[in-house]
């Protein structure tokens, strides 16, 4: 149906999917959170970024923040409005930085800025936490990840990863390991769950940002380029975007718990390498 001005009805209703809506982004200077900035404004939403050095691009607001410290996240938090409809856990590192510093940021900060803020989304509101096809170990290494999850707070990492013996140049799959189980618990917490807050994650494969060549470094080309030929290419910022955005909608309104691969098939081909089907 044509409206006013040649716009098309069904073009309307695609823009206005978040109208109204406040989300929060996080890691919203580059890359994945950058183009899901940029594209939630566009579909009508008002958007808060958070990262450690400012956008190139206007927001709604901004805040200059970290994720890596206890300290950091009650900061930030005092900082935030009371009322908003949408977190979007975009914000990591590669690894490049070690494996604790890389958990404190990857996933106790960000777990922690996810249960601060909790009683700030609105009834039916979404966390969306963004993941990696790199932490698709998690069953194979489940009492590792168990342990990692099981640890209450924002604990001394460094103890932590000493404890548990992880690697240096593992800390990022492991992270993502650790995200991906709390992201199944979390949707069942009641912190979440008693106000219908829908708690989810995305895992990308290879992406085409700023921090790949940081990934080859830690995981290595032989890994990186062999995960970017199964699927033909790599990922890029636009194709992550909207998943992300569709689980902030209320056209996920009965998606709990999740994880959608946006990996170009990434995922399916190790299952069915692993499997042997």
């Amino acid at each position: 149906m044509r409206l006013g001005h040649g716009l098309d009805v069904h073009d309307l209703k695609g823009k206005a999917m978040l109208f109204g809506k406040t989300i929060l982004i996080t890691g919203v200077s580059s890359g994945i959170g950058a183009r899901t900035a940029e594209l939630a404004l566009q579909l009508g939403a008002d958007v808060i970024g958070v990262d450690v050095r400012a956008p190139a691009a206007a927001l709604s607001a901004f805040i200059e923040a970290d994720l890596s410290s206890p300290l950091a996240i009650t900061d930030l938090v005092a900082r935030l409005p009371q009322r908003f409809d949408a977190l979007c856990n975009v914000a990591g590192v590669s690894g490049t930085l070690g494996a604790a510093k890389t958990l404190a940021i990857n996933f106790y900060g960000l777990r922690a800025l996810s249960e601060a803020v909790a009683p700030r989304l609105r009834e039916g509101g979404a966390v969306v936490n963004v993941a990696s096809i790199a932490g698709f170990g998690w069953r194979a290494n489940l009492e590792r990840t168990k342990a990692l999850v099981g640890v209450q707070g924002f604990p001394d990492v460094d103890a932590v990863v000493a404890e548990l013996g992880i690697p240096k140049e593992l800390g990022y799959p492991i992270s993502k390991e650790a995200l991906l189980l709390w992201t199944f618990r979390a949707a069942h917490q009641p912190l979440f769950k008693a106000r219908t807050i829908r708690v989810n994650a995305v895992s990308p494969g290879p992406v085409e940002t700023p921090i790949l060549r940081e990934f080859r470094s830690v995981l290595g080309d032989a890994r990186v380029d062999s995960d970017i030929a199964r699927v033909g290419r790599a990922g890029t910022a636009p194709d992550i975007a909207p998943a992300i955005l569709f689980l902030c909608s209320d056209g996920a309104r009965w998606i709990n718990g999740a994880n959608l691969p946006v990996d170009g098939g990434l995922d399916a081909s190790v299952n069915a390498e692993v499997l042997g089907f």
